[in-house]
Order: structure tokens, then sequence, then C-alpha cells
């Protein structure tokens, strides 16, 4: 019996975002970070620098019965964009970009009209919230910490 739509979803939207072209030159990574990336843009799914959790959910019955459970989750993520220089503005830039081709790659196109229900893996998916931090560390770095939130049926 299955008890949970989690890893279902973060395994679909792993996949998802490691299929987009605009990802092509950006280190998609599963979980917090276990080898020092060469890439200077990255974006995590399932990690934030300042949470501990990967995925916060809640589940109840949807109906009387109790045959099937409503399953609401955020999934934690985060982009980066670091550069050798000082400027600021560049880093912003790039990494509200990277999260907006995220939020791109999760909506129903022609070619993938599932996108949204991370191919079936859940009812919905979208992106909820965000914190933006920037820090000058050997060079400027922009970091923003997003929740893909899910609605799932169990």
């Amino acid at each position: 019996m299955m008890t949970s739509r989690v890893p279902a979803a973060v395994d679909a939207l792993l996949a998802i975002l490691t299929a987009a072209p605009a990802f092509a030159e950006v280190d998609v990574v599963d979980g917090p970070a276990a080898v020092n990336y060469t890439r200077l843009k990255r974006l995590y799914v399932g990690w934030q620098p300042t949470s501990a959790a990967a995925v916060s959910l809640t589940q109840d019955f949807n109906a009387a019965g109790a045959r099937t459970r409503d399953e609401a989750f955020a999934i934690a993520c985060y982009a980066e964009a670091r550069a050798g220089d000082t400027v600021m503005k560049d880093r912003r830039d790039e990494v509200f970009a990277l999260v907006g081709e995220v939020e791109t790659a999760l909506r129903a196109t022609n070619s993938a009209p599932t996108a949204p229900t991370l191919n079936g893996a859940v009812l919905w998916a979208h992106l909820t919230a965000g914190d933006l931090t920037q820090a000058q560390e050997e060079g400027s770095l922009a970091g923003l910490a997003f929740t893909v939130t899910c609605q799932a049926r169990i």
C-alpha cells in the first residue's frame, strides 16, 4: 500500500529538471551536495541551506469512509548563481532566471502535458514561496530558497 507520493514526486521533479534544455549548463543536484561542483549555477531538489527538512508533508482523509487520503507537501529547493566578480545584480538576475525556468518546466506544454502533475505523480505542483540571499564570498553569490508545493491523493 502506498503511504506517500513524496518519493515519486521528488523523482519526477528531478527527471523533469534534468531533461529541461534550460538546465544543460546547470548542476541539478538530488539533495545536499556531496561533492564540490565546478559549474557556477546549481539547482538543488530536496535541500535548502537554512532548512533541515527536505520535504514537509501533511495527510488527512479526503472523505468519510477513510478509503483515500489527501496529501499536501512542499519540496525544499535551492537555486544558486555565483561568479568571481562583485556584481550582485547579475547574480540576482541569474538566480531568478533559474527559478523562472523551474516554473516554466512545471507548466503544461504540447510536448509535456503532464508536467504540472509531475508526470502523474501528484494532482498538481507549483512554486509557492522563496527567500533570496546574497553574499560576497570569493565573488558574488545569490541564492534563492524556494518550495515546490504539491497536492496528491493516496
